[in-house]
């Protein structure tokens, strides 16, 4: 009778052991499917709203100014200015800048100003597929969307997605609000000056006013234009992206060779 019991219980026991199994096979499955669902739409369609959009409007009572513009529609020194605020090797790494991330680990070690290395694609799936805020999961969560978005998109959407769900004031989001926002003009008719004010803002868009820049921001604002020729003349066509990613290669060549063939240093 008690060897009947205890069989039973066994069995029941490898019964929910199975459902819930089964249940999360299924609930990565639809996770798995959807994420790459809405990443291939995101390709062709505009993201209509972002997690961070309605954070904000539900959390903060915040009006959500935005108007999405192509990317030939944004001035290019908007462009420049991005790339080279926040991602100078972007046409050339395939989503994580592992140069950029060593060096932000070292300056860190080093008791430094804690310096960010998340990439322009990185932000981009932060921003179009993810909530705001700091842990493992949504870091991994961005890791995987990223990878998606690089995969499924070229790097000009990437972009242009980015140019027009970026957070750059509050309630503000992508360039052409903040072109009219700050300085009463278009993203296409947007100045180099004006640019960098608005990109020397981030990371931190709600706290500065690229309209009424502080000597911080100017100084940053004036090192983001300094770096802007160096960037030469941004082009995403197949032949300009192969030889950016050849330059990119040879320079991770080079700081592997010199970090004793370890990618990253932790």
């Amino acid at each position: 009778m008690k060897k009947k019991v205890q069989k039973n219980k066994k069995s029941k026991a490898k019964k929910r052991k199975l459902s819930f199994m089964k249940i999360i096979f299924y609930a990565l499955l639809w996770f798995f499917g959807l994420s790459i669902f809405f990443t291939l739409a995101y390709r062709w369609i505009n993201p209509p709203i972002t997690p961070l959009m309605i954070s904000r409007a539900i959390i903060d009572k915040e009006s959500i100014k935005k108007d999405w513009v192509n990317l030939e529609e944004i001035s290019p020194y908007m462009i420049a200015a991005a790339m080279a605020a926040e991602d100078n090797n972007f046409l050339g790494h395939n989503g994580f800048d592992f140069g950029a991330i060593q060096k932000a680990i070292d300056g860190n070690k080093k008791g430094k100003r804690k310096r960010g290395a998340s990439t322009i694609s990185q932000q981009t799936a932060k921003n179009v597929f993810l909530w705001s805020g700091r842990s493992w999961i949504r870091k991994g969560l961005e890791v995987y969307f990223t990878f998606l978005i690089e995969t499924f998109w070229t790097k000009e959407r990437i972009m242009e997605v980015y140019l027009n769900v970026i957070e750059m004031g509050p309630g503000i989001y992508g360039s052409e609000a903040a072109a009219e926002h700050y300085f009463h003009t278009s993203a296409k008719k947007i100045s180099k000056r004006q640019a960098c004010l608005i990109t020397a803002c981030y990371p931190n868009p709600r706290k500065w006013n690229p309209a009424n820049p502080t000597n911080y921001i100017n100084r940053k604002a004036n090192r983001i234009s300094a770096l802007m020729p160096k960037l030469g003349k941004i082009k995403f066509d197949k032949e300009s992206i192969a030889k950016a990613q050849e330059r990119y290669q040879k320079r991770e060549e080079k700081r592997i060779k010199k970090n004793e063939g370890k990618v990253i240093q932790l």
